[in-house]
């Protein structure tokens, strides 16, 4: 600990003295920290102890001195540090720092990978650094160097961690996708392949993310890309014996859910017969309970998916056929009647509004900071409205004929005085519970 502390002390008066022979020293002392830190548990929960100035000094020679990364990964690895990072500042350091490696031509691809580990490490500790990526101009540097380097897995995979945790921002999905993140997904991911499957499982995830945004899912639908998809996962299944990529498998049926929440892309569906084929594939799972997850989301999709029609429905569909009292010979339940067994006759209004989508995100993202809590307005949460309202199926005028039949709910009851033999008024009691008993003339 004395060790570690001296090595901070000594960084920390490089950084004040800010010298530009100072350089080598600074790498100096930080390569011995990183040292300590990656040999010794007990050094790196000391640096980011409650008091400690360790992660500080770390970034102030981080935002002028590059170099210090490595130990900078190295003290925040685990979710608590990377939390002690973000609360620090880190976030906005290590952004503007990719936004100045980005302008080196060409950028230092060492520095790159760093950078983008570290900010897939801390970016789901910030829920913030959607927006702070967007307003600091960072957003498209990670998809360029995707678009750059779709041979270097090595360079692209951290990249993508990372646009991933962007595009669970809804504005930052569709400013992507306006940049062609939709089809650079579709050259990463493909047919079944046991190399670099963990590239395969990012880049779905990242997919599946940017999808749940209406217009990523109508320039998929566009573009063909559903039938893609069940290409792609039918590929897997024949292929995935073992169901070790089960992971990969749910991957795809993640995008496949986000593309069909929208009309188009559940017509997309219907067209390219994805009902059959997941309700085929989904068979097959049955009889391996760890599959259990590509059966859940296969039955969500299909249920979504599966035309809906309005009841009475006189068609080979239902099991019941209702016949109505008077059906006229025009109009729109005649035109309902008369169409085929397998349209969707109930109105979708899922893909109306589209143009204001965007708009709609931004204030959604404004009202996300005031009101950070989750929120069902599913859920009702007045119990007066819970409560069923009792309605009499007749008029109290012709109830009153069965007042003979209970006298209790009508005759006042008083209590008997048993010395005066006088009746008394009745005063209820407040911890009487059960009928009121009335003395007979044996008990007086």
């Amino acid at each position: 600990n004395s060790r570690t502390l001296s090595l901070l002390s000594q960084l920390e008066k490089i950084n004040l003295d800010s010298v530009l022979g100072e350089s080598d020293s600074a790498r100096y002392v930080t390569s011995k920290i990183l040292h300590l830190v990656q040999s010794q548990e007990k050094t790196r929960k000391e640096m980011t102890s409650k008091g400690s100035t360790g992660i500080e000094v770390i970034l102030a020679t981080l935002e002028v001195k590059s170099f210090n990364l490595c130990g900078c990964g190295c003290v925040m690895s685990g979710g608590r540090r990377a939390s002690v990072l973000v609360t620090k500042g880190g976030t906005q350091i290590l952004l503007q720092l990719l936004l100045t490696a980005s302008k080196d031509s060409p950028p230092n691809e060492e520095l790159m990978v760093l950078l983008h580990t570290l900010l897939a490490k801390i970016g789901p500790k910030d829920k913030k650094i959607g927006m702070k990526a967007r307003i600091n101009g960072v957003l498209n540097i990670s998809l360029n160097l995707v678009k750059q380097n779709l041979q270097n897995h090595r360079l692209i995979l951290p990249c993508l961690q990372v646009l991933r945790v962007y595009s669970t921002n809804s504005v930052n999905a569709v400013s992507l996708g306006k940049n062609g993140v939709v089809e650079l997904m579709f050259k990463i991911i493909g047919p079944f392949s046991k190399r670099n499957t963990s590239l395969m499982k990012v880049a779905l995830d990242t997919l599946a993310a940017l999808l749940k945004s209406k217009t990523n899912a109508r320039r998929a639908v566009d573009r063909g890309y559903v039938q893609m998809l069940l290409t792609i996962y039918v590929d897997w299944h024949r292929h995935d014996s073992r169901h070790r990529y089960m992971l990969i498998r749910k991957g795809v049926l993640q995008c496949i859910k986000s593309v069909t929440n929208i009309k188009l892309g559940r017509k997309a569906f219907i067209d390219a017969n994805g009902m059959k084929i997941l309700y085929n594939t989904s068979q097959e799972c049955l009889a391996v309970r760890t599959l259990d997850p590509l059966v859940n989301t296969s039955s969500l999709i299909m249920r979504k998916c599966f035309p809906k029609n309005r009841l009475p429905l006189p068609t080979i569909k239902s099991a019941f056929h209702f016949q109505l009292p008077v059906i006229p010979a025009s109009g729109p339940v005649a035109q309902l009647y008369s169409l085929p067994p397998d349209v969707d006759d109930v109105v979708d209004e899922s893909d109306d509004n589209d143009d204001a989508e965007t708009e709609s995100e931004i204030e959604t993202e404004n009202d996300d900071d005031k009101d950070q809590h989750f929120k069902n307005d599913d859920i009702e949460t007045d119990i007066n409205k819970l409560k069923p309202r009792q309605e009499l199926g007749r008029p109290i005028e012709e109830l009153k004929m069965y007042e003979q039949f209970f006298p209790e709910l009508s005759e006042n009851f008083q209590e008997w005085d048993l010395v005066s033999k006088e009746p008394k008024p009745f005063v209820p009691d407040a911890n009487l519970s059960g009928p009121i008993v009335v003395p007979t003339a044996s008990e007086e």
